[in-house]
């Protein structure tokens, strides 16, 4: 079983920062990409940034410039690097990763969510 779990989110004024963590545990025979979706009441869960193996990164144009996602591959953890925070970023922000469990089954998780409110 594979457990993802995040930490770093909270309030910020606008114009603040933050960085959200998400550390994956477990039995991890290698993973494959991982990522930040937010989600806001009433609406979609939207990509907001993902980090494949290979290092290649992808942003939603709304985050472009202001986040940035890294990744420990020693600690099997991802970063987000949240700055110049907006209000209209206030959202539920989700890890996710995709992940070989053995050579042969890959899975996706997702982590619990932590709440990011950007007050203006």
């Amino acid at each position: 079983q594979v457990q993802l779990v995040e930490s770093g989110g909270g309030l910020v004024q606008a114009g603040g920062s933050l960085r959200l963590s998400c550390a994956a545990s477990g039995i991890i025979f290698s993973i494959k990409a991982m990522g930040w979706y937010r989600q806001v009441p009433g609406k979609q869960r939207e990509l907001v940034a993902t980090h494949t193996s290979g290092g290649s990164t992808n942003y939603a144009d709304s985050v472009k410039g202001r986040f940035t996602i890294s990744r420990d591959n020693a600690k099997n953890t991802v970063y987000l690097q949240m700055n110049s925070l907006k209000p209209e970023d206030t959202a539920v922000y989700s890890c996710n990763a995709d992940l070989m469990v053995s050579l042969t089954r890959r899975v996706n998780y997702w982590g619990q969510g932590t709440q990011v409110t950007v007050s203006s």
